[in-house]
C-alpha cells in the first residue's frame, strides 16, 4: 500500500486516507509534530499520514548521535558514574551504529567517517565548554510527560525533556534542551524558532511537578569549522505564549480534520526528504 500511495501522490492526486487521519487525531501532539504541520502540511502528510520512510540525512544522524551521547553524559552524572569523554566514547560509537539500524543514513561515498569524527568533536567540545558543573546532579534526564488538554477541547500534549537542572536561586527546575546547528544563533531568533517547544515543555513540567519552571536554557552545539557552544537563556512561559500554543494546536486539529495538505515551497525544500514526491505533482 505504501508504494501505491506514493505513486498516486507523485501523479498529482492525494488519497483521502480517512482512517489514518482519524488515527492521527487520536494520537498525542508534540512540538515537533506541530512544527512539521505548520512548516509544510504536505510534508506532514507524507510523513504522518502516508508514513513514507526515507533515508536519514547525515546532518540529522549527527544530531541524533550527539544527543544520545549527551543523554548518556547526563544519566552518568545522575547516577554518580564517571562521565569524562573516555567514558562516553564506546557508547557514542555504539549509538552511531544502532541509530543507523533504526533509520538508514544516506551517506555519500567516504562521508561517514568524516561525519562521525565531526559528531564526536561536538561532544568533546561540549564536555570541555559546558557551564554545567561536573558535580551538579540533574533533577531529571529524558523525562517523558503527557498533559491532557481535553478541558480545552484539544488532544493530549506530549514531550520528552532532555534535562532538568536545579533552578538555583529561583524556585522550580531549569529546563535544558540540546541543539546541533550549522548557524550561530542569537537569543531572539532562538526563542522565536523554538517557542512552541519551550512553551510545551514548560506546561509539561508544570503538569509533572505542580510547580513553575525557573526558566530555560538552549545549548546550541554549533558545527562551525572550530565547533563552539552557544547558550541562550529564556524566561518561564507566560500566558500569551500558552495561548499561542493552544491556537497552534487548534489550527493543527482543524487542518488535519479538513485534510488540508497544502505545500509550502521555499528554501527549506532543498533539504526535504520528500522533494521528489512533492515536485512530482502533489498539491
Amino acid at each position: 500500500m505504501e508504494s501505491e500511495d506514493k505513486m498516486i501522490a507523485i501523479n498529482g492526486e492525494i488519497p483521502s486516507a480517512i482512517n489514518r487521519v482519524h488515527d492521527v487525531l487520536r494520537e498525542p501532539v508534540s512540538a515537533s509534530r506541530l512544527n512539521a504541520f505548520h512548516s509544510c502540511r504536505l510534508k506532514f502528510y507524507f510523513r504522518y499520514i502516508l508514513k513514507l520512510r526515507k533515508s536519514v540525512g547525515a546532518a540529522l544522524h549527527v544530531g541524533k548521535s550527539v544527543h544520545a551521547a549527551l543523554q548518556e553524559w547526563s544519566k552518568r552524572r545522575w547516577h554518580s558514574k564517571p562521565s569524562e569523554s573516555e567514558d562516553l566514547r564506546d557508547g557514542f560509537n555504539n549509538h552511531w551504529i544502532s541509530l543507523q539500524a533504526e533509520d538508514p543514513v544516506d551517506f555519500e561515498p567516504g562521508e561517514e567517517s568524516v561525519e562521525q569524527s565531526k559528531a564526536w568533536g561536538l561532544v568533546e567540545m561540549y564536555l570541555r565548554d559546558t557551564p554545567i558543573p561536573a558535580a551538579e546532579k540533574p533533577v531529571a534526564v529524558e523525562v517523558a510527560v503527557d498533559r491532557d488538554l481535553a478541558v480545552h477541547g484539544l488532544p493530549v500534549l506530549r514531550g520528552v525533556i532532555d534535562l532538568i537542572r536545579p533552578g538555583g536561586i529561583r524556585p522550580g527546575g531549569k529546563i535544558v534542551d540540546f541543539k546541533t546547528t550549522a548557524v550561530t544563533p542569537n537569543e531572539p531568533q532562538a526563542e522565536h524558532r523554538n517557542q512552541l517547544q519551550l512553551t510545551a515543555y514548560g506546561l509539561l513540567y508544570r503538569e509533572a511537578t505542580g510547580e513553575k519552571e525557573s526558566g530555560f536554557e538552549l545549548h546550541h552545539l554549533v558545527k562551525t569549522k572550530a565547533p563552539k557552544l552557544v547558550i541562550t537563556t529564556h524566561d518561564p512561559v507566560d500566558g500569551k505564549q500558552e495561548s499561542k500554543l493552544f491556537r497552534s494546536i487548534e489550527s493543527y486539529v482543524d487542518g488535519v480534520q479538513r485534510e488540508d495538505w497544502v505545500a509550502s515551497p521555499g528554501l527549506q525544500c532543498v533539504a526535504c526528504e520528500f522533494f521528489n514526491e512533492c515536485k512530482g505533482g502533489a498539491m
